[in-house]
């Protein structure tokens, strides 16, 4: 869990995403977990209760994870989606060409980054390094494997 003021930057849609999730936690688990505690419960002994222990691990997790929304949600900014920019920034999605093809990336807050869904964290090296380029700007990024080079084709 992150805690302190650090700011997190999120879509519009990743507020969303995050309410929804917030409110079946609180709504539709906390009382599944309920339930699960009263059923375990009523096996006794809860010294050598699995279903117990599994219970309130699950319930542990829950509440860890209300509270790690809330509080992404009360430090949040909402990214706004540039439009008609010429340089690359929060919320910008970019069109790359490699060596090997061409990449679309939307540079995102961390706490929405997803790779596999296009989504990247500005705090990645490829995030930290595209934020300012412009259209025909090339961009030298250090990775595990070695230097990528990309060049700036289109921004949106």
């Amino acid at each position: 869990m992150q805690t302190g003021k650090r700011e997190f930057y999120l879509t519009s849609e990743g507020v969303t995403k995050l309410k929804e999730e917030l409110n079946d936690l609180v709504r539709n688990q906390r009382v599944k977990i309920a339930e699960r505690l009263r059923e375990a419960k009523e096996y006794g002994d809860l010294s050598e209760n699995i279903q117990w222990d599994d219970a309130k691990d699950r319930q542990a997790f829950i509440e860890g994870r209300i509270a790690e929304i809330e509080t992404i949600l009360k430090h949040s900014s909402v990214i706004e989606m540039p439009k008609g920019t010429k340089v690359v920034s929060l919320g910008s999605t970019v069109h790359l060409e490699l060596e090997d093809g061409v990449q679309r990336y939307t540079i995102v807050g961390s706490t929405e980054a997803n790779p596999e869904e296009g989504k990247i964290s500005n705090e990645s090296p490829i995030g930290r390094a595209l934020l300012g380029k412009k259209p025909g700007e090339q961009v030298e990024v250090r990775v595990p494997s070695g230097t990528m080079t990309y060049r700036v084709t289109k921004i949106e």
